[in-house]
């Protein structure tokens, strides 16, 4: 994916300079910011898959993350810019080359196609190949648009078409790459993953037998995929503390797929001494 995107970046970039298409180089603009995002993502993938160490016990994972991170804000930034210039060429029609325009992102979309399929597969499940998809998606949506564009200058000679679809194709780009953006955000900020209810997950703990309360619930995100959650469980009764510990494992992994969990049982006699000393301002 990288050759290909590689070879047909310089192609279109030189097309769109030539056909004087703001459709065509913002398209182009696209597929280099894909070039970057598909190495960036290539590398947070192979840097992630190196095992842990004494000093990073989680590993690198989170660069995936801050590579979907880095992606969405360059496809902002750079739709940004495409919707300026556009606004500009509204105000003053330039002439474009529409035939030149159409027959080059005929080819930029067919590239993008090959792109996609290969990325469809893994771009739901991996928040840094999402960003890699969205990328590519965005360039085949650019590419359509510029064909469509090309088709009508020739057709009709309407040249507003080239900025209208650039414009258009931007606010779509920016509304997938927000959401991308925001979920990378949130996984940083050690959020709670969007699909769990941390209420449900605590009111279904409490349902367990011989549980008296929970505290200290934390669940949240390690990278794509992977989850974890921590808890403390006060338990009525200390000789119950294993068979409860069990259904609580088993719980949390059936029903909220979090299989990497770490739960403290205590019981009701340290939990009180502990909540003295917190409001004690103890430890």
């Amino acid at each position: 994916m990288l050759g290909l995107t590689g070879v047909y970046l310089v192609a279109e970039a030189i097309a769109g300079y030539l056909a004087n298409s703001l459709a065509l180089l913002s398209d182009a603009g696209h597929m280099f910011s894909d070039v970057a995002a598909l190495g960036l993502s290539w590398l947070a993938m192979r840097f992630a898959a190196r095992p842990a160490t004494i000093h990073k016990t989680y590993g690198l994972q989170r660069l995936e993350i801050l590579a979907a991170l880095m992606n969405g804000v360059t496809l902002i930034a750079l739709s940004i810019f495409i919707v300026v210039e556009a606004w500009h060429r509204f105000a003053v029609q330039e002439v474009v080359k529409g035939e030149l325009l159409m027959y080059v992102s005929l080819g930029g979309l067919l590239v993008n196609l090959v792109a996609a399929w290969l990325l469809a597969r893994e771009g739901h499940s991996n928040l840094n190949m999402r960003g890699a998809f969205l990328h590519v998606v965005g360039d085949l949506l650019g590419s359509l648009a510029a064909v469509i564009a090309g088709g009508l200058i020739v057709w009709k000679g309407w040249y507003w078409a080239d900025p209208l679809f650039s414009l258009l194709i931007s606010g779509l780009i920016v509304f997938n790459s927000w959401r991308l953006v925001a979920e990378a955000v949130n996984i940083l900020l050690e959020g709670t993953p969007a699909h769990i209810d941390a209420r449900e997950v605590e009111q279904a703990l409490r349902e367990v037998a011989g549980v008296q309360g929970i505290h200290d619930l934390h669940i949240w995100t390690i990278t794509s995929g992977r989850h974890a959650v921590t808890a403390h469980v006060v338990v009525r009764e200390a000789s119950e503390s294993r068979r409860i510990l069990r259904e609580i494992q088993s719980l949390l992994a059936a029903r909220f797929e979090l299989t990497h969990s770490t739960i403290q049982i205590e019981d009701p006699t340290f939990s009180t001494v502990v909540d003295l000393n917190a409001r004690r301002g103890g430890h």
